[in-house]
């Protein structure tokens, strides 16, 4: 079995593949492969992946034949994943040299289920560190034992399935995989499911990944109907967190970052096309109603008060049934 394997989707980023490909370079090994997943790009990217695959050592090349967006892709990188360890990587980040034997080596060392790390932002020239928010670093703990405050930033907030490696045995019990056709908040679901299911995780503050923000054909930049997707994965969040033996201490938890994505894309809903603004107004009041109402109470008493007016406002809009069933 190999060591590591290492998971990369690309869409239409010609212009920041051969980076991306370079630091992979740099930290290739023999036992390391890198599965290169083209979902059906439409400008050069398919013909730099080739290229790749030639030269890359650990190289594996799947080709899409329809896009089918970030979850399904990294879901087609798991099926032909051999490695013992598996991470992510987006087609249009990198990494520093040598930076995954170094994870390989914690992860080893620490013998956890996952193990999560720090990254650095970068922002045009920018750059800042953005650390896990749990502080303490290379102790293996129960994953779900740091869900909670619900009013403070936790582990499952910070959801960047590329910050962290993976054991295998979480493949085996089936919760490594994404859920299938999400284009958007495609980590949430998956980072909760993590952090409720599996036995163990440990902190490491290692940097070496570098987070390319603010990239002009990333779906967080653009408002159109995709960006909704995060109704539906979050929907999955709470519908999954009601259905576990602690649903009445985890709750207020998901529902209070629901409702604080929510928030959010009111809060710069210019930003959508008008059709999309208005469906993110229904389908949002739609989502409100589906919530377990006492969670939301909680909630909406706690927040500052912006943002309860403005969900308290939206909770009493006409909604059709259909919606709210949804």
């Amino acid at each position: 079995m190999l060591k590591l394997s290492v998971i990369v989707p690309f869409y239409n980023v010609q212009q920041y593949a051969p980076d991306t490909l370079k630091s992979l370079r740099a930290n290739a090994r023999d036992d390391f492969e890198f599965i290169l997943v083209d979902d059906c790009s439409k400008d050069e990217t398919p013909d730099i992946l080739a290229r790749a695959e030639r030269e890359l050592p650990g190289a594996v090349l799947v080709r899409h034949e329809v896009n089918g967006g970030l979850a399904t892709a990294r879901n087609t990188g798991i099926d032909r994943a051999r490695g013992e360890y598996l991470t992510f990587l987006d087609g249009d980040d990198w990494l520093a040299p040598g930076y995954y034997p170094k994870l390989v080596a914690q992860i080893e060392e620490l013998g956890c289920d996952f193990l999560r790390t720090d990254h650095v932002q970068c922002t045009a020239r920018a750059r800042s560190v953005h650390r896990v928010p749990h502080g303490r670093r290379g102790s293996v703990l129960r994953p779900r034992d740091v869900i909670l405050p619900a009013h403070r930033s936790t582990s499952v907030d910070y959801a960047f399935a590329w910050a962290g490696i993976y054991h295998r045995r979480l493949v085996d019990k089936g919760l490594l995989h994404f859920t299938d056709g999400l284009r958007t908040a495609e980590d949430r679901p998956w980072v909760w499911k993590l952090h409720r299911e599996a036995e163990s995780f440990a902190v490491s503050g290692l940097l070496g990944v570098f987070y390319r923000r603010g990239v002009a054909s990333s779906l967080t930049q653009i408002g159109d109907v995709r960006q909704l997707d995060f109704i539906r994965a979050f929907d999955q969040v709470v519908t999954e967190t009601a259905e576990d033996p602690d649903a009445a201490q985890l709750l207020p938890k998901a529902v209070r970052t629901y409702c604080a994505i929510i928030s959010h894309h009111l809060g710069s809903i210019e930003r959508f096309e008008p059709p999309v603004a208005r469906k993110l107004k229904s389908m949002s009041a739609a989502a409100l109603r589906r919530m377990p109402q006492g969670a939301l109470d909680e909630v909406l008493g706690s927040m500052d008060a912006e943002r309860a007016t403005r969900l308290r406002r939206l909770r009493r809009r006409a909604v059709p049934a259909a919606e709210v069933a949804a």
